[in-house]
């Protein structure tokens, strides 16, 4: 059998668009993943279906796997002719252990490759408005590790020359140690009104700051209990935050959202409410098999006046199906719908003149298309809706198990203030896979501020005794980021 291959890959701090594109490129091939607290777990998304995915990551003083196991799995894992990432948070040269994984790689004569990511010491200072050097402020950086291998975990450095020759100091993971830090920094001359800030997930929408000088920091981080992932910065190159702050900036800056979720491609909503600084959890996550093709339909096609789309993932499916089958589209007859704006404008963007099944007339054959979910679910409301009509199921959704340890640690280190049901059927999966199930506790249901889309959304709702504080007349991805932006939480 021949080796496989290693990728030891940095993912970025924490913002999804901040991993390179060949990070990502290696992510869409890999078979196995071995991934670290600190990548963000959206990442894992992108992975091809059935890929395994392997948590590495590490809490104060609570290990899920030590540095040998790790490396053990890489090389077993690769010895079997697998593809394999190592996806690491930050940049993996730099206190990501990176040496001493592919040192054991080469050992086994196994191919690896190093793709850099983007320093956490470098990004999180940006997104707090502080570039780490300046011609004015400082003209030398230095990124230091806060703690090391010794039993106390206070570092051995040079802190007289930390202190005289470097303009601005980036600490990782320095929290615990922070009194020593500011200590001897300001022991070995570094003026104790110099400006420190901290910044905790940095380029997350969850990034909180704490600014203060050497003299005063260590007090104020343990009045408001700060904690890491955090960089400490120090230097007064961060009096320039004041001038080019911009990502604290954004209009949902600080909201953490759970999107219930619906549809197995990549969300437009999700990633819009992201680019306006949330952070977004999508629950949950789907696999999807296509279903068996049903000819009997398909070359009756004509016979339906009227042909009604579900979701726009069953538009795509239903027309890929009919161009493998080798059935023109121009034998289609009838006027086609969606069943919510979404789905309509899917349909126009495919060049047809659609519209939404509220305009839809009550006469002629009828074809719903749509997933196994509307079969097991919204058939007696569609009976009820639209009369008799024929069914076609484009494929078969299930949950992917093996994301839901993942989502239990997203929501345990998140903070949710917002929950935003897209659709009626949104609603019921979160309820049966996340509350029912005792993963998402219901207790945040009556904590959050509940958004729902549409009217149906909200009858959804109230028959599972939701309480929702909006409820947009006009479903659409504008409508609700107007009304996040414009109203408060927390």
């Amino acid at each position: 059998m021949s080796k496989g291959k290693v990728y030891l890959i940095g993912a970025g701090p924490g913002d999804v668009g901040l991993i390179t594109v060949k990070g990502m490129e290696a992510i869409r091939k890999a078979e196995v993943i071995l991934y670290d607290r600190l990548a963000n777990p959206k990442l894992l998304e992108f992975a091809v279906p059935g890929c395994e995915l392997i948590y590495c990551g590490k809490l104060p003083h609570r290990h899920i796997l030590r540095q040998e196991a790790i490396t053990d799995l890489l090389v077993s894992n690769a010895l079997t002719g697998k593809t394999v990432i190592r996806l690491k948070g930050g940049d993996p040269g730099v206190f990501g252990r990176v040496g001493e994984e592919a040192e054991a790689l080469a050992q086994h004569g196994i191919e690896f490759e190093i793709v850099p990511g983007i320093s956490s010491g470098i990004a999180a200072p940006l997104y707090a408005g502080i570039p780490v050097t300046h011609r004015k402020y400082g003209e030398s950086f230095a990124v230091v590790t806060a703690h090391d291998k010794s039993l106390d975990g206070k570092p051995l450095l040079d802190w007289p020359g930390l202190a005289s020759g470097v303009d601005t100091i980036a600490f990782y993971m320095g929290i615990a140690n922070l009194p020593f830090i500011c200590e001897n920094l300001i022991k070995n001359g570094k003026p104790s009104d110099t400006a420190v800030i901290l910044i905790q997930w940095g380029t997350f929408g969850r990034q909180k700051t704490l600014q203060g000088t050497l003299a005063t920091i260590a007090v104020q981080a343990t009045a408001v209990s700060f904690s890491n992932p955090a960089i400490t910065l120090v230097g007064n190159i961060v009096s320039l935050r004041e001038k080019i702050s911009w990502f604290e900036k954004k209009p949902l800056f600080g909201r953490q959202i759970l999107l219930a979720r619906t549809g197995t491609n990549q969300s437009e909503l999700a990633k819009e409410l992201s680019d306006q600084g949330a952070d977004v959890i999508e629950f949950p996550k789907w696999n999807k098999v296509p279903a068996p093709i049903d000819m009997h339909i398909l070359k009756n096609l004509d016979a339906y006046c009227r042909i009604l789309f579900t979701s726009p993932e069953s538009i795509t499916d239903f027309f890929t199906v009919l161009f493998e089958a080798g059935i023109d589209i121009r034998s289609l007859k009838a006027e086609l719908f969606g069943a919510s704006v979404k789905s309509a404008k899917a349909l126009n963007e495919k060049g047809f003149l659609a519209d939404t099944a509220e305009k839809m007339r009550p006469d002629g054959r009828l074809l719903l298309v749509g997933d196994n979910h509307l079969q097991e679910q919204q058939l007696a409301y569609a009976s009820s809706k639209y009369g008799r009509f024929d069914l076609y199921i484009t494929s078969h959704k299930k949950i992917d198990e093996q994301f839901l340890p993942i989502f239990e640690r997203m929501l345990e280190e998140a903070a949710v203030d917002t929950v935003i049901f897209p659709s009626s059927l949104s609603v019921k999966i979160l309820m049966q896979e996340g509350i029912n199930a005792n993963f998402i506790p219901r207790e945040l249901l009556d904590r959050a501020s509940i958004v729902c889309m549409g009217k149906q959304t909200l009858q959804a709702a109230a028959e599972h005794e939701i309480k929702p504080k909006a409820v947009l007349a006009n479903p659409t991805k504008a409508a609700l980021l107007e009304h996040l932006i414009n109203s408060k939480w927390g």
